[in-house]
């Protein structure tokens, strides 16, 4: 094997082990996020159950205030 040909290959994969760094850091990122968000929207929905309440008021004929 030739001395450029070594080194090219070294050089490759010195660039695909950054690379691959850098998408495991982007990864690790997106599931604390995907974490943080799972957490939420539980503490959603246990505060949904607990009021019992689907959130929607039906007023019937009545005029918003602002007429």
């Amino acid at each position: 094997m030739s001395e450029d040909r070594f080194i090219n290959l070294e050089t490759k994969i010195s660039h695909q082990d950054f690379l691959l760094e850098e998408l495991h850091q982007v990864i690790y990122k997106q599931q604390l996020t995907i974490d943080l968000l799972e957490k939420k929207i539980m503490a959603l929905s246990k505060r949904f159950e607990e009021t019992g309440t689907t959130g929607i008021e039906i007023r019937g004929n009545e005029k918003p205030p602002h007429y």
